[in-house]
């Protein structure tokens, strides 16, 4: 079952059970997903891949936590409450989380596949764990790790 094929069963399931936050995040989910088709289709490709659509759901993530964090800040813990909610939501649909040590071995295994020496090397890096860990990761964190590395 695709990510999409299990967007529109739990889209369905939340109209059915009259989940009103839910089914606002859903839709606002496969918003998104349709936004990224379109601009897909300019660049002249027809749907983008479920690869695509993981990445749209991790930024989707990143945007939540730091309104959230935001939200928190200003005072306003009603609003921060909203940005979690949703932001388990859309987790429903992004693949289990690697931890720290699961990171640390994916970031070796790429350096050794790639062959990397560098930091002149941390894109091809970058693009091997990419390949394989999207939505599993946070890319940002792994900047980091990969700059103690190879610097």
């Amino acid at each position: 079952m695709t990510i999409r094929d299990k967007l529109q069963s739990a889209l369905k399931d939340a109209m059915r059970a009259k989940e009103a936050e839910r089914l606002s995040t859903l839709r606002l989910i496969n918003a998104a997903i349709k936004d990224r088709d379109i601009a897909a289709r300019g660049e002249g490709n027809d749907a983008v891949s479920d690869t695509d659509i993981l990445s749209v759901l991790g930024r989707m993530v990143k945007q939540r936590q730091e309104s959230a964090r935001v939200y928190d800040e200003g005072g306003r813990p009603e609003l921060a409450s909203k940005e979690r909610t949703e932001i388990r939501v859309v987790e429903e649909f992004l693949p289990r989380q690697l931890t720290e040590a699961e990171i640390g071995r994916a970031v070796d295994e790429a350096i050794a596949a790639t062959g990397a020496a560098s930091l002149r090397d941390m894109g091809r890096v970058m693009g091997e764990l990419k390949s394989k860990y999207t939505g599993q990761m946070d890319f940002g964190a792994v900047g980091a790790i990969l700059k103690a590395r190879l610097g």
